[in-house]
């Protein structure tokens, strides 16, 4: 398993000539590191001077961003995996016509989970992003550098996921599939823009 790692070993299996893990992989672990950061800032509010009356939403935030950082560690195997399926479906037999028939929607279904892959992953770095939008105003002051790079780090995730998503669109023939996505991931972009624009905006005017 990759997340299973050490960070420099991840490093060097990343930047060999492997195609998986990649940036799909990175996107998850991107929003992963967005969801700890969050987590942290959390621990450093609760039963902290000042911040009693949040102990209610910061306990619950924290609650949803430790389940996001562990589903979105997953997602840095399964996307790995998702990608070998594809390649898979390439090396497949294609001497008679049903062979080249099995082969086509096996590349089919490839792509398509190749595309719900990351999809999952930008849906989850955009609650990671919400999570950390609650916690303006809300959590230790000291920690809003902190807060900051959560947001960073999860809209990252969420635009690198998209990325992975576009590039394989064009090699899915399910014109229904492609209208969906497309409606999706651009409803998931727009609001991850505007939350990470509002929770950038607000930690440059207030840190320090």
């Amino acid at each position: 398993m990759l997340v299973k790692l050490p960070v420099e070993e991840f490093s060097q299996v990343l930047g060999s000539n492997s195609p998986a893990p990649g940036g799909g992989s990175v996107a998850a672990l991107s929003g992963a590191l967005g969801a700890n950061l969050v987590s942290m800032v959390c621990n450093l509010s609760i039963g902290k001077k000042g911040y009693e009356p949040f102990y209610t939403e910061l306990t619950e935030v924290l609650k949803n961003a430790q389940t996001l950082s562990k589903s979105l560690l997953k997602r840095v195997d399964l996307d790995a995996e998702a990608f070998d399926g594809v390649m898979a479906a390439f090396k497949m037999a294609k001497e008679t016509e049903e062979d080249k028939k099995s082969r086509k929607e096996a590349i089919q279904k490839g792509f398509k989970e190749a595309v719900q892959s990351p999809l999952g992953i930008a849906r989850e770095c955009l609650e990671v992003l919400k999570l950390a939008a609650k916690l303006l105003a809300k959590s230790n002051s000291n920690a809003l550098s902190d807060l900051g790079v959560a947001s960073q780090q999860a809209y990252a995730g969420l635009e690198g996921a998209i990325m992975n998503i576009k590039i394989n669109m064009p090699s899915i023939q399910d014109e229904g599939f492609i209208d969906d996505t497309t409606l999706e991931i651009t409803t998931l972009l727009e609001q991850g823009s505007r939350i990470s624009k509002d929770i950038y905006k607000y930690v440059v005017e207030n840190i320090g």
